[in-house]
C-alpha cells in the first residue's frame, strides 16, 4: 500500500494571521505536537508547536511569532522509512506534507507510520532475534547474509543498532529453523553473539553441564 493513502486532511492548515488563542484552543483539543501554518496565498510556512503556542501571548497573532516556526515537511513520494526517520528527527507526532509543486496536501500521523513498520517481516514474521557485534571495519551485509543462508536460514531483516569508532552491532531477524548453527556460525566467523535465543542458551547451559561432569568423572 503506498504511504500516500495514509495523508489526512481533517485539519487544515491555521493561517498566520490567527490569533495565537486559536491555536491555543485547538491544541487543547487535539493530541498534536504540532499545527500547520500557511499565509494568505495558502502557501505553507511552518509548524507551531504546542509547547511554544503555551508560552507567548495568547492575544498576538501567529506572524508576530513568525520566527517560531519550524520549517519540516516530506513529500508526497517521501518513502515510509525516510518518513519515519523525520518523525524522530522533529520529536513530532505530526508531518505535513507537500507535493512536488509545494502544495500542502495534508499530513501524515506518526501512529500510521509506525503501524507500517510493524506490518513489516521483519516484525511479522515468526523468527528469531539475533544481535552480533564485529570491528566496524571487518563486517559486512553480504557476509551476514552468506552466514544465514549456508545454514538454511531466511534473514528477514537486519539494521545496525548500535555503532562507535570500534565496534558495530547489528540486529539480525532470521527465520526461526537453525538458528543454533547459525549463532556458533557467526562465532567461528569472529563475530560477538550479544544476544541469542532460548535454543542457543539452552545449548550452552548442556555444554557447561557437561563440562561439570566430566571434570567430576574425572576426579
Amino acid at each position: 500500500m503506498k504511504l500516500s493513502q495514509y495523508i489526512i486532511n481533517d485539519i487544515r492548515p491555521l493561517n498566520s494571521s490567527s490569533k495565537i488563542s486559536e491555536l491555543q484552543e485547538l491544541f487543547n483539543q487535539l493530541t498534536l505536537s504540532h499545527l500547520p501554518i500557511e499565509d494568505d496565498n495558502k502557501t505553507y510556512l511552518g509548524c507551531f508547536s504546542e509547547t511554544d503556542a503555551h508560552c507567548v501571548d495568547s492575544n498576538k497573532t501567529v506572524n508576530d511569532y513568525k520566527y517560531t516556526l519550524e520549517d519540516f515537511y516530506v513529500r508526497d513520494t517521501t518513502l515510509w522509512l525516510d518518513v519515519l526517520e523525520a518523525f524522530a528527527v522533529k520529536s513530532t507526532n505530526i508531518m505535513p506534507v507537500l507535493n512536488s509543486d509545494n502544495v500542502y496536501l495534508g499530513y501524515y500521523e506518526l501512529n500510521d507510520v509506525i503501524s507500517l513498520f510493524n506490518e513489516s517481516p521483519f516484525f511479522s514474521e515468526t523468527g528469531g532475534v539475533v544481535v552480533v557485534e564485529k570491528g566496524i571495519n571487518d563486517y559486512s551485509f553480504s557476509e551476514l547474509s552468506q552466514i544465514v543462508e549456508s545454514n538454511n536460514g531466511r534473514l528477514l531483516g537486519a539494521f545496525i543498532s548500535k555503532m562507535n569508532s570500534d565496534l558495530i552491532q547489528i540486529t539480525l531477524k532470521v527465520s526461526t529453523g537453525g538458528l543454533s548453527d547459525i549463532i556458533q556460525t557467526f562465532r567461528r566467523y569472529s563475530y560477538n553473539v550479544i544476544s541469542g535465543h532460548d535454543e542457543d542458551r539452552y545449548i550452552e547451559s548442556l555444554k557447561e553441564r557437561s563440562d561439570y561432569l566430566n571434570k567430576y568423572l574425572n576426579i
